[in-house]
């Protein structure tokens, strides 16, 4: 809140409207609502987006699902200039991984620019010890990850005794019906704000209204971000 022209109501209605919002709310909503200027309730989400901001550690003790989902509109629905023209699947869309603890419930996730073994077995290990159990999918950069074991969707194996990645899945559905009901669209750029977001959101859960807005207030302490940085390229 630091420097901003905004009444300190304005501050308290958008924080409780978003803390109260399963899926999040729109700039048109706040510019409607608040009687605000529409990409002043831009910028100020994105603001109470930093009270989101994960940091890295060690802090899952699993056992964990870990899962990749695919953000972007459909080849089919551009312009005809800006289809990618590489085929079917997740094409021209951003990657992110993401992984969910089964005793706290607690989620992280990350927008990568690979998916590669490196990249999911690396996000893997900031956050777990080697001797917790990690469960994915049949993805091969999963192979070799210690304590790991699979369910195979590639053959339509959902869950195999304790492997499945139905609650990171959970996850994605609430964030993609977001993505398609309220935002419409969530740009490359901006994408991790969102995923801090709604990963923040999730992991707040168990708190009342007030707490998490307390909680939101106290994270945005020393994160200005200027419209010019949101903007500029």
């Amino acid at each position: 809140m630091q420097s901003s022209k905004l009444p300190l109501r304005i501050w308290g209605y958008a924080i409780y409207l978003e803390m109260t919002s399963l899926k999040g709310v729109s700039s048109m909503k706040l510019h409607r609502d608040l009687g605000i200027k529409q990409d002043t309730a831009w910028h100020l989400q994105h603001r109470i987006r930093t009270a989101f901001i994960q940091e890295i550690s060690n802090e899952f003790a699993g056992p964990v699902e870990v899962d990749e989902s695919y953000f972007g509109g459909l080849e089919k629905n551009k312009h005809a200039s800006k289809k990618a023209n590489l085929g079917r699947g997740p094409v021209a869309k951003t990657a992110v991984v993401g992984m969910k603890d089964r005793d706290s419930n607690n989620v992280a996730a990350r927008v990568v620019t690979s998916t590669d073994k490196s990249t999911l077995q690396g996000f893997v290990r900031e956050h777990v010890e080697d001797s917790t159990k990690v469960y994915a999918d049949d993805a091969r950069a999963y192979i070799g990850l210690e304590n790991h074991e699979s369910v195979k969707h590639s053959v339509s194996e959902y869950v195999n005794g304790q492997a499945h990645t139905n609650g990171v899945e959970s996850f994605w559905a609430v964030l993609k019906r977001a993505y398609h009901g309220v935002y419409h669209h969530m740009s490359p750029k901006h994408l991790q704000r969102y995923v801090d977001q709604f990963a923040g959101k999730h992991n707040l859960r168990g708190l009342d209204t007030i707490q998490q807005m307390n909680h939101v207030i106290a994270a945005m302490v020393g994160k200005r971000l200027m419209y010019k940085d949101l903007v500029g390229k």
